[in-house]
């Protein structure tokens, strides 16, 4: 048994994670985003390094934040911080040719590297940015959903304008030395109720509501 088809087991006697969300898994090959001498390690259950101190996640915290969206086909799904395109992917795969991603990344290295992988992985529904996604992108908007793969101090406040009703955010929130999993669903009336997944620890966000400028 290799190393993917054990991790699959393995969430699927630990975690509840949905069959379209697992089959998104199974189809976006880890080891065409990280760095060419890590491809060995690609289905190890640990985050690794791309380059500039940023990292890929762990499959587990991947398919974690994942299955918190709740992701439908035809959705829009807005991700600060693309870095290899990971995390696009999977994400692409669940909502189908009718969904779409938008996200952004602030190290340009990365934006040209998810791009080539996107591209090699044949997925079209990615549209990858070079800016600061903390001011989300009202031109775009209203999303769907929201991902944050960097830690926050709190839930950018631009970004919770640009989500639609019952739409549903997370990411991890806290200092830059430990994070809380936080995913929050909109009300009607705007209110986000909150639900708390647990610690988790992300390299930080740049600007305004992240650690590094």
């Amino acid at each position: 048994m290799n190393q993917k088809t054990e991790l699959i087991d393995f969430w699927k006697d630990n975690f509840g994670f949905r069959e379209i969300e697992l089959k998104a898994f199974k189809e976006v090959e880890r080891e065409n985003f990280i760095p060419q001498e890590l491809k060995s390690e690609a289905y190890n259950d640990m985050p690794l390094p791309l380059l500039r101190g940023k990292t890929i996640s762990q499959p587990t915290t991947v398919m974690i934040m994942t299955h918190a969206l709740e992701l439908q086909p035809g959705e829009k799904v807005f991700e600060i911080g693309t870095g290899s395109g990971y995390q696009s992917a999977i994400i692409a795969k669940i909502i189908g040719p009718k969904g779409k991603v938008i996200t952004t990344e602030v190290v340009p290295e990365l934006v040209h590297f998810a791009k080539q992988n996107l591209k090699n992985a044949k997925i079209e529904n990615v549209h990858v940015y070079e800016e600061d996604g903390s001011n989300g992108m009202p031109s775009e908007a209203l999303f769907d959903k929201i991902i944050i793969t960097s830690a926050c101090k709190e839930f950018p406040r631009p970004l919770l304008k640009q989500m639609k009703p019952e739409g549903i955010i997370i990411g991890p929130v806290g200092n830059e030395n430990e994070q809380e999993m936080i995913k929050g669903v909109k009300d009607k009336s705007g209110h986000l109720d909150l639900e708390f997944l647990g610690p988790f620890l992300f390299t930080p966000m740049y600007g305004k509501y992240g650690f590094e400028i």
